[in-house]
């Protein structure tokens, strides 16, 4: 079950991608990794459907949370 946090951080990756013109009617995504220390967290999020990923931190000093997008350019096996 997500948290507040959780919830939080997948809707703005969803806000982020339709600002961009990326969503799309049945992407969805899905936190990787999360983390919550004092007033901060970090949340690591992708998408089902695409190779977008991204980075949630929230600076709770600041109450200001940024969001960085990355698409995977490949994937080498060695």
């Amino acid at each position: 079950m997500e948290s507040n946090y959780q919830l939080k951080a997948m809707s703005l990756c969803q806000k982020v991608m339709k600002d961009a013109g990326l969503l799309t009617d049945n992407e969805e995504v899905f936190v990787v990794w999360f983390s919550k220390t004092l007033q901060n967290w970090k949340a690591l999020v992708a998408t089902k459907n695409t190779h977008l990923y991204f980075e949630v931190t929230h600076n709770g000093d600041k109450q200001e949370t940024y969001v960085d997008m990355y698409d995977k350019i490949s994937n080498t096996v060695f």
